[in-house]
């Protein structure tokens, strides 16, 4: 009988033991599930994160682009417009020559005085050349000076009239200007051989 019980007793005891393995096993199921609930969790979270820092990042990126074709639209209507009204001051500005032309145009055919009239179109004459000077354009001087091609366009070559005159401009056919001290027309000239 004792060894009956000692059976019993130790059958119990393994019982116990498969409960406890069972339950460790169920427990550690639990845990496991727990931390693949977790893990899953952890990288959902990292997946939503990272989602929302695309989301983020096209979202400036649009805005950008957007903002950079805002600013080539606005860039280029500014140009066009700069364009269309560059010369508006300087068209201003020679409104009052043009103005004294057609007072000096009208009186022509009624003047009597011919030296008047001389005298009235040689005075819109320096004052378009005062005009021109305002606005930075100025005659080349050519003659009597060598040739240089920076400046001058030779159209042709004629006996000198005196031995000074080689290679000298001894004609202006047109004459050349600079803007700001940039050639914007060469001077037309006939050099002596």
């Amino acid at each position: 009988m004792a060894k009956k019980k000692i059976r019993e007793n130790e059958e119990i005891a393994s019982e116990n033991v498969d409960t406890e393995v069972n339950l460790g096993e169920s427990t550690n199921e639990n845990n496991a599930y727990q931390n693949t609930d977790d893990d899953l969790e952890q990288t959902l979270s990292v997946e939503e994160a990272l989602k929302q820092q695309v989301a983020e990042a096209n979202d400036k990126y649009v805005r950008l682009v957007a903002e950079f074709d805002n600013y080539k639209k606005r860039t280029l209507r500014e140009r066009i417009d700069l364009i269309k009204s560059a010369g508006q001051d300087i068209l201003i500005d020679i409104l009052p020559v043009v103005d004294d032309f057609e007072r000096a145009i009208a009186t022509i055919d009624t003047a009597k005085d011919i030296e008047g009239v001389k005298v009235g179109v040689n005075l819109i004459y320096g004052k378009f050349l005062e005009f021109l000077k305002q606005k930075g354009v100025v005659a080349i001087d050519a003659m009597s000076l060598e040739l240089d091609t920076d400046k001058h366009e030779a159209i042709t070559k004629i006996p000198a009239p005196n031995e000074e005159l080689k290679g000298r401009i001894v004609d202006v056919i047109t004459k050349g200007y600079y803007l700001n001290d940039k050639v914007i027309r060469f001077a037309k000239v006939v050099v002596g051989e």
